[in-house]
């Protein structure tokens, strides 16, 4: 397996910059997420990394060697689609023994080597089936076989579980990560659904506008965004803003919000002007001796839990707490924030301000 380093790729496409600017690292064995929404650069960037496109500049390094400029079939990578790409007229031991024949492997190795990836697939049993009669589960495994057998440097992965549905989506990719575990392989996977990849990944590198706009652990992205816009992609409701015009000066571990004052982690720059606090609906509890006062507006019960909606002065609140909490709709209440997990952003640029609490955390803000 191999370490990919991707220093200040771009892509245009004509007048279209379809990526921009992108740098970040792949550590050898890491399951790396490229995550964003469509037309964001994610798929492109994927593609690059697999030679199927050429970078308009910057370099691609696969396992130390600069490989920007040569042709796919020159890096030693394996792609797995979205869309399976199985060859319909062959069963399923030749599609994953394909690879390994047009390499010039003898027909023995090869049968060998798909009898090993079958056993550790769970697919022996239908080696002899044609495709064409598979399940879209059976289908995906059959397509990471057809890529594990030729025993790659890396893997990278274009929205694998696209096709499946949700139920089933959500098992194989609990199968792909422990898969991916049990072999210790380089990966990079491309998805737009942030549950895919802060269930799955090591890493995620979140792209907006085909700019890299943050990378780290995904506890740190959800926990620390970089940006209005990683805080309003992930989460699920996605971080509150509450808007606001004034100062928040170097050090400082305050701010007013009209008539009430919220306690922050101590910055460290400073803002003056228009600024947007960000506080997850779980980091949010309804108090009637809160000086932050709003109304309640909505309620929507899930289960174990209830998102409660507070429209304020400043914005609308959304509040995570416990379904059995007495809420009534059109009623004044009051909101504490919990201050050890605010961000504070520069509103114009949407960047986030760094405090002491979060200085250590990856990104770009």
């Amino acid at each position: 397996m191999a370490q990919i380093k991707i220093e200040n790729l771009r892509k245009d496409f004509g007048a279209f910059t379809a990526v921009q600017s992108s740098t970040f690292t792949v550590e050898d064995g890491e399951f790396f997420m490229l995550l964003g929404p469509s037309g964001c650069g994610k798929t492109t960037t994927l593609r690059m990394m697999a030679g199927l496109e050429l970078p308009t500049s910057g370099r691609i390094y696969i396992d130390g060697e600069e490989v920007g400029q040569k042709p796919a079939s020159q890096r030693d990578i394996a792609f797995v689609f979205q869309m399976f790409a199985l060859y319909p007229h062959m069963n399923v031991g030749k599609n994953m023994s394909y690879p390994l024949l047009s390499q010039g492997m003898s027909r023995i190795d090869a049968n060998a080597r798909v009898a090993e990836v079958a056993r550790l697939l769970g697919i022996s049993h239908i080696l002899t089936k044609p495709v064409g009669g598979l399940s879209g589960g059976d289908r995906q495994r059959v397509a990471l076989g057809r890529a594990i057998v030729r025993n790659p440097k890396a893997f990278l992965m274009d929205e694998p579980l696209g096709a499946l549905d949700a139920e089933f989506r959500e098992h194989m990719a609990e199968e792909l990560r422990a898969l991916h575990d049990r072999m210790g392989a380089t990966t990079v996977y491309v998805t737009h659904d942030q549950l895919e990849a802060m269930q799955m990944g090591d890493k995620i590198v979140v792209m907006n506008h085909g700019v890299v706009e943050q990378f780290g652990v995904p506890q740190d992205i959800y926990d620390w965004p970089a940006s209005m816009f990683v805080a309003q992609f992930l989460g699920s409701p996605p971080m509150n803003f509450l808007r606001a015009h004034g100062l928040v000066g170097s050090g400082a571990d305050s701010l007013a919000l009209g008539e009430a004052r919220i306690t922050i982690p101590a910055q460290r720059e400073g803002l003056s002007g228009d600024f947007a606090l960000g506080v997850r609906p779980e980091h949010v509890r309804l108090n009637d001796s809160a000086s932050l006062r709003g109304e309640i507006i909505a309620t929507e019960y899930l289960g174990t839990t209830q998102i409660v909606t507070v429209r304020t002065s400043f914005g609308e609140v959304k509040a995570r707490v416990a379904s059995d909490q007495k809420v009534a709709v059109r009623t004044a209440t009051g909101l504490h924030l919990d201050a050890r997990n605010l961000s504070v952003f520069d509103a114009e640029t949407g960047r986030a301000l760094r405090s002491v609490a979060n200085q250590g955390v990856l990104g770009l803000g």
